[in-house]
């Protein structure tokens, strides 16, 4: 099992990491300090919208799979996707990352 940072630093360094590659990124909704679950929205503008969402991946290690489903999704589905899982879950983060040209990668990988 591998250490796990708080949400709070996680969500600070992936902003941080986007600005410093000239992508932008943004705090939409700040969660639990410590513990929230973080929503990531990757907004590719007319190329559509995926949500990814937390899990764990076979090694213990942070993972993220796709909530809003393989194929990107219009912002307003990608919102609405997002509103639902805040009802579960009210101490949930949202980063949105706005990327047109499809730049952004996350280091974590996606299953």
């Amino acid at each position: 099992m591998q250490p796990r940072v708080t949400a709070a630093l996680w969500v600070e360094a992936e902003i941080r990491r986007c600005r410093v590659a000239g992508i932008d990124a943004y705090l939409v909704r700040r969660g639990d300090s410590s513990a929230g679950a973080i929503f990531i929205k990757h907004n590719r503008f007319a190329a559509g919208c995926t949500v990814l969402t937390p899990t764990t991946a076979m090694d213990g290690g942070r993972a993220w799979s796709r909530g809003t489903g393989d194929a990107p999704v219009p912002e307003a589905d990608a919102d609405a996707y997002i509103e639902r899982q805040r009802k579960y879950d009210p101490d949930l983060w949202v980063v949105e990352i706005e990327d047109p040209k499809g730049q952004w990668a996350l280091a974590d990988p996606i299953i």
